[in-house]
């Protein structure tokens, strides 16, 4: 019934039409930029990361704070 059909069937037969075949060399090497660039984007924004810490503590350490000069009271406790 098939035979029939396809004999019948005015448009291009399954057979005849192909499909492109992509290498998987070629995707291969296609997904090979994006990962490395993801990589070193990634290594990048770490380092920027503990750069902004350590300055954070640099801040908040206090070496570099001006020491404050309290007025001692005369009360006698």
């Amino acid at each position: 019934m098939q035979s029939s059909f396809k004999e019948n069937f005015p448009g291009p037969s399954v057979e005849k039409v192909s499909q492109p075949q992509i290498s998987s060399d070629i995707l291969l090497s296609l997904a090979t930029a994006p990962v490395v660039l993801g990589i070193l984007a990634s290594r990048s924004v770490g380092e920027l990361m503990s750069s902004l810490g350590e300055s954070s503590e640099e801040i908040f350490r206090g070496d570099r704070l001006h020491i404050l000069d309290f007025p001692e009271s005369q009360q006698d406790v």
